[in-house]
């Protein structure tokens, strides 16, 4: 990036009104960690909803065989993102959710990134780990993991909310979801973490290191398959294992459905359980005001959902030409439905940019995508936060952050590296 360019990313503002909208670029991770992103999909939402963005941004670091970003359209404002998610005719999920298309040579085929009548078959095939009954029975494991995590925080100490609790509970989670080996469940966190990586983040160093460890994790994951196989068990991996349509899958499918399933099981719920954190600390009346009444913790836990949205975006592809705002998405046009901006979005929530614990219509947030690839487990990842926010409410009468936290260096992946605080009693 020239000199120009990387000082326009100091402020966002100034990058957003002081750039020509043609120039305009949300992709770019750089403006993420520091949240500048906002102040473009202001823009963007008021004077030109559907964007065209001719090159997306591109790291140089990439392998010679994949496809840089390269053009692709913003969809902005919520009522759009709905009608396009809703409209798996004329948009597929296939190559990918995200904006660049997986290389040749490491294609990771997932149910998401399918379209009908296969993605309906592979994603029924899992369905059973978050069925009600599952559900039912893993409330009280949930709880009960979530008080082991808590009582050993300190009070009036300094420590890292993110590692101490955020990815502590969710790996757990992660491991009982495939009853992955209890002691090596730290490294679903970083196979999470690489899945999503690439060189400029810092995670890997380059991308043949990323696709190293991905099949470090896939073979680990077959030997897991192979001792399962022909078993009755409901984890993940027994499901996949064992059901019709998904046991004879070859490996990097295979690989594939892990990616999305780690990366469905541990992002998400990890950053909204931060930014429960970051936002009660921007917005102590909030933290208050459910002190003080408990009933609206459901309420509450969507409401953080909405206002984080940990997954920025999902990628569709045109299937035919299309016509939106007096402009056409020409057919394999690349289409990003920017969920962060839609749930930010004046002309379906007031005052988008606070938090509001009792917020009449917190729940109508599209952090979990809609339609036939509305995240499967939406309701998992709600009770895992509703648990926390009722034993931290019992043990904390506020949690300060200290610092500024640091942030993904992503415009997929919307969420927390790090984030010190002090819990109060």
């Amino acid at each position: 990036m020239n000199q120009a360019m990387s000082d326009v990313f100091k402020s966002g503002h100034d990058y957003a009104y002081n750039t020509p909208l043609e120039d305009l670029d949300v992709s770019h991770p750089r403006l993420w960690p520091s949240e500048e992103m906002w102040a473009v999909f202001k823009r963007l939402r008021d004077e030109e909803p559907l964007h065209y963005c001719k090159a997306g941004w591109d790291s140089g670091a990439r392998a010679p065989d994949d496809e840089p970003v390269g053009p692709y359209w913003s969809v902005t404002r919520f009522e759009d993102i709905m009608a396009i998610d809703t409209d798996h005719h004329r948009f597929s999920s296939e190559p990918a959710i995200v904006l660049p298309n997986p290389g040749k040579d490491f294609p990771l085929p997932m149910f998401i990134a399918m379209d009908q009548p296969k993605h309906d078959v592979q994603r029924r095939t899992v369905g059973p780990v978050v069925s009600s009954p599952s559900l039912a029975r893993m409330s009280e494991l949930i709880r009960e993991r979530t008080q082991y995590v808590l009582d050993r925080v300190p009070f009036d100490e300094e420590f890292d909310w993110v590692d101490t609790v955020s990815i502590e509970l969710t790996t757990m989670m992660l491991a009982t979801l495939f009853d992955f080996p209890f002691d090596d469940r730290r490294k679903l966190t970083r196979w999470s973490d690489v899945a999503t990586a690439g060189p400029e983040t810092g995670i890997v160093e380059s991308e043949e290191q990323r696709r190293a460890e991905l099949m470090e994790c896939v073979e680990y994951f077959m030997n897991l398959w192979q001792q399962r196989s022909g078993g009755d068990g409901h984890d993940l991996i027994t499901l996949l294992a064992n059901g019709e349509e998904t046991r004879n899958m070859d490996t990097m499918e295979y690989l594939g459905n892990l990616v999305l399933l780690i990366v469905g099981g541990n992002d998400t719920t990890r950053n909204s359980m931060s930014a429960s954190v970051y936002g009660s600390h921007l917005f102590p009346a909030e933290w208050e005001k459910v002190r003080a009444n408990r009933d609206l913790i459901p309420n509450t836990v969507a409401e953080i959902i909405r206002w984080q949205t940990p997954l920025a975006y999902m990628r569709r592809t045109a299937l035919e030409d299309v016509e939106l705002h007096g402009k056409t998405i020409k057919r394999g046009d690349k289409v990003a439905m920017w969920y962060a901006s839609g749930n930010r979005d004046e002309r379906k929530f007031d005052r988008p940019n606070e938090l509001i614990f009792d917020r009449d219509n917190a729940r109508n947030h599209i952090s979990f995508g809609f339609g036939i690839h509305r995240c499967f487990g939406n309701r998992l990842a709600e009770m895992q936060l509703q648990i926390l926010w009722d034993e931290m409410l019992k043990r904390f009468s506020k949690i300060e952050v200290i610092e500024e936290p640091q942030r993904n260096f992503s415009s997929f992946v919307k969420g927390y590296t790090k984030m010190r605080v002090i819990c109060r009693r």
